[in-house]
């Protein structure tokens, strides 16, 4: 727990009173930006001579602030260059560690990071390695030309001119938006650099053949050779033509890309259609590398949105043994990015351990979502099919039973559930009689509920009736209409909808008295107030089918 008794009074204060904000609003980034830079700038400014209760503080804030919001590279580099003055090279390097682990396609982070291993660090290889993560983790970017920029930078202070040059000849083959620049100074650099160097082995081979076959015989080894550099440099061309190609096809995208770091903000319309096409564009082009890479980026402006998220984790399972790059997706959307709110990535992540052979963790992720959303029937429904697909129905009637009677499932889920209940008895057990019996045992504990009441009429409309029980499954009907319109509570708008369904049926299905009884109806629920009878409800009544999640019935017969 924070510790804000120490300092003046003032500072004291102050920061008592922006942790209360941060903990009245912990969702809003602007309160916690305040807090960031309150506790940085602890008596006078942090450094190595701070107490060590606003140093703590510091690192307490930063770890809760950069917890809720993992994706903001700025604040990674501001954490890092804290510790750097606090606490020196080794706790800098642990937080850039942090800050890469979890915004891997961060251009600027890695960036930063290179940049301070190159200042900290005196072994060339530590520093290669570290550019060779960085490389493979934001080298694809349309604008990655800072952090190759910072590669050619350290060779250069190296006097590495053969490592610029293996870096030229692998960033010419990257579509960004620098691309020219980089294949100028690689063609500049090639004429000095030996044939080994130009081209692959095998090319190489391919390339003397057809100069010696081209050509005069008895030319010289330096003419030869000036032969051999002209069919190379066209080989260089061609490449430079494709990558040219490749980066204007991306840039029709990546222009329209006006917001390509995280925020807490929401993208507008047009910027999330962008991202769509996007990568609707580089999935066609094929390039798993590529799509792999642009799903990451796009995850980084668009970390909110669970369609992205889905879209990532569907396109990443129909790749060849791909089941654990599927789970870290989901796993990254359920417990740092999508809120809890909108649990639809959470129930397709369960169907997907389900579909792994591990129960217990669906399980889990239901049971996880249930503690924060309790009475969240999409939640509750998905979990009691799968124990149902698992453990069998009589299971899945525990379960719905079990919240049912539970004090903390509201009246609505509870009238949506008793459905479920009937409807699983009904659909896969077959048994219509258990079911109506459900129902009859039930209503009046849900003389309110929408859903219920719905559930109930169109459940006996859907009952096969047969010539000789016609009459009966008439009267069942019949009895449901009768109660919505005499015993249930719900708001006249909602029993007169009910009421037309059953009108409906009267006419399709009804028997020989139909007519009369469709037409005392029609009076009483479509005719005008001197005449209408049904039932009208105070002004102030709540519309009771804002607690249904159905759509607007409508009997087919």
């Amino acid at each position: 727990m924070a510790d804000y008794d120490y300092g003046g009074d003032a500072e004291q204060a102050e920061l008592k009173k922006l942790a209360a904000d941060v903990d009245a609003n912990p969702d809003e980034f602007e309160v916690w930006e305040k807090l960031v830079a309150a506790v940085e700038g602890q008596e006078g400014g942090l450094t190595r001579n701070s107490s060590s209760q606003a140093i703590t503080l510091a690192r307490e804030t930063y770890d809760r602030f950069l917890a809720k919001f993992p994706l903001f590279f700025g604040y990674w580099k501001k954490y890092a260059d804290m510790e750097m003055k606090v606490a020196g090279t080794e706790a800098a390097e642990m937080v850039y560690e942090r800050g890469v682990a979890s915004i891997t396609s961060s251009v600027d982070l890695w960036a930063n990071y290179c940049a301070f291993k190159v200042e900290t660090s005196h072994d060339s290889d530590v520093i290669r390695d570290l550019f060779e993560r960085a490389a493979n983790s934001v080298g694809l970017d349309f604008l990655a030309h800072p952090f190759w920029d910072k590669c050619l930078e350290f060779e250069e202070r190296m006097d590495a001119h053969d490592k610029i040059f293996a870096i030229l000849s692998r960033v010419i083959h990257i579509p960004m938006h620098q691309y020219a620049r980089y294949f100028e100074r690689y063609q500049q650099m090639s004429m000095q650099r030996p044939l080994s160097e130009l081209a692959e082995p095998e090319d190489l081979a391919r390339f003397r053949k057809e100069v010696e076959m081209a050509g005069p015989q008895g030319r010289s080894d330096f003419e030869l050779e000036r032969d051999l550099r002209t069919r190379i440099a066209a080989s260089h061309h061609e490449i430079f033509q494709v990558t040219q190609t490749e980066t204007t096809k991306r840039w029709t995208y990546e222009q329209e890309i006006k917001r390509p770091y995280f925020h807490v903000t929401e993208l507008d319309d047009a910027q999330i259609a962008n991202w769509r096409k996007y990568l609707d564009f580089e999935e066609h082009e094929g390039s798993y590398q590529r799509v792999a890479f642009l799903y990451e980026r796009c995850l980084v402006t668009a970390a909110r949105y669970e369609e992205f998220w889905l879209r990532y984790a569907r396109w990443m399972l129909a790749q060849k043994d791909k089941q654990q790059e599927v789970r870290n997706i989901y796993e990254r959307a359920s417990c740092l990015h999508v809120p809890i709110a909108e649990p639809a990535i959470r129930l397709q992540y369960a169907r997907f351990e389900e579909m792994s052979g591990r129960v217990d963790v669906a399980e889990a992720i239901h049971e996880e979502i249930l503690s924060v959303l309790p009475s969240h029937i999409e939640t509750l429904k998905s979990w009691g099919n799968l124990i149902r697909r698992q453990h069998g129905v009589d299971a899945a009637v525990a379960h719905y039973c079990n919240f049912i009677d539970s004090p903390d499932c509201d009246t609505p889920t509870k009238a949506a559930l008793v459905v479920e209940w009937a409807r699983l008895v009904w659909k896969v057990k077959g048994s219509a009689e258990e079911a109506r019996a459900i129902m009859q045992k039930q209503q009046h504990w849900y003389l309110d509920s929408r859903p219920f009441w719905s559930a109930y009429l169109l459940f006996e409309l859907d009952q096969p009736a047969g010539a000789a029980a016609e009459a009966e499954h008439h009267q069942r009907i019949k009895a449901i209409h009768d109660e919505i319109q005499q015993k249930s509570r719900l708001h006249s708008s909602t029993i007169k909808e009910l009421s037309h369904i059953y009108m409906e049926y009267l006419l399709e299905r009804g028997t020989e008295d139909a007519a009369k009884e469709y037409m005392k109806l029609d009076q009483e629920v479509n005719g005008p107030a001197s005449v209408s009878t049904i039932r009208k409800l105070k002004d102030e009544d709540k519309d009771m089918s804002a607690n249904g999640q159905l759509a607007p019935l409508r009997y087919t017969g």
